[in-house]
């Protein structure tokens, strides 16, 4: 039989908030008071595993420093990171029509990539395990169909073994990064690398949440593209190809049916040993639920020599 815990302590503890708290600190700090009190008493937590949990916390904070964010890491580790992605980012209008899908930015977008011609290469330090890959693909409104131009289209992606640039000697900076701009047809194209698999940080505390759940701290290969435009909302997304292993088990929850791609053999490009078309479409900002908000801000510049990827 359930025992029964005193009712009026939840509230006792939410109400405790005096009068100069602001409005939403109010709200969002009464309703995790409120789902962690019920979390402790569907569970019955015990003083040991309480105590357990204010150690694990603790070690977050103990091996984060400016060049690691371990509690990214944990955010992400258990879907916090893509669940407020996708309450911040969804949309669906009254007909059912829905943009390409939006997903976590990742702590490693750089505000400093450099504007490319279209067709330029973003590989300036090749890696003898890269694939070079021939990426296009066409811009365009998703009521409409028509092209969106002048878009800005913003990728980076780790090197064929699983590094950022900043994260590996044999890169130099904006290495696998680059901006472009569609043309008067909404189209874009330029060459980047097949992209690669890697493992999340385990030596540390996200490393012990994914142990005690047995599950793999693999990310499937990915590539990062940030896609704007004044009059369409923006996205920020991964797409990953589609014969990679780690798609069902992908350790931060950021795969979508509709960024799974196909990278075909290319045989009529001497500079590209693959071919990927990728199209988008975009909905105007009207319909994003929070038109004037700001994308989200990278970790890039705080993290400069960081040990983890997304």
């Amino acid at each position: 039989m359930s025992r029964q815990f005193d009712p009026n302590f939840t509230p006792y503890v939410v109400n405790a908030m005096g009068p100069k708290t602001p409005e939403r600190a109010r709200v969002v700090l009464g309703a995790l008071i409120r789902h962690i009190h019920d979390f402790a008493r569907e569970v019955e937590l015990t003083s040991a595993e309480w105590m357990l949990g204010v150690e694990f916390i603790n070690s977050i904070g103990k091996i984060s420093t400016p060049v690691r964010n371990e509690c990214h890491r944990i955010c992400d580790v258990i879907g916090l990171e893509s669940l407020v992605d996708e309450i911040a980012n969804k949309i669906i209008t009254e007909q059912g029509l829905s943009p390409t899908s939006n997903v976590i930015l990742g702590p490693f977008w750089s505000p400093n990539a450099p504007f490319r011609e279209l067709g330029d290469s973003i590989i300036q330090d090749t890696n003898p395990n890269g694939k070079v890959t021939y990426m296009h693909g066409v811009l365009r409104d998703m009521e409409t169909g028509a092209p969106i131009v002048n878009a800005v289209l913003d990728i980076w992606q780790a090197s064929a073994n699983g590094q950022y640039d900043f994260q590996d000697d044999a890169q130099t900076e904006n290495n696998l990064r680059g901006k472009f701009r569609s043309n008067e047809k909404g189209e874009f194209y330029w060459y980047c690398y097949h992209p690669t698999p890697y493992s999340l940080p385990t030596d540390g505390p996200a490393g012990v949440l994914l142990n005690l759940m047995d599950r793999s701290p693999m990310r499937p290969a990915h590539i990062h593209l940030m896609i704007t435009h004044p009059d369409y909302a923006t996205i920020i997304n991964q797409i990953y190809p589609s014969d990679d292993p780690h798609l069902d088990i992908d350790s931060v929850f950021a795969v979508k049916d509709d960024l799974v791609v196909d990278f075909k053999p290319k045989t009529d490009d001497p500079k590209a040993s693959l071919d990927l078309e990728y199209n988008v479409t975009m909905a105007l900002k009207k319909y994003h639920p929070n038109p004037n908000s700001a994308p989200p801000v990278s970790s890039f510049e705080r993290f400069n020599k960081g040990q983890q990827k997304l």
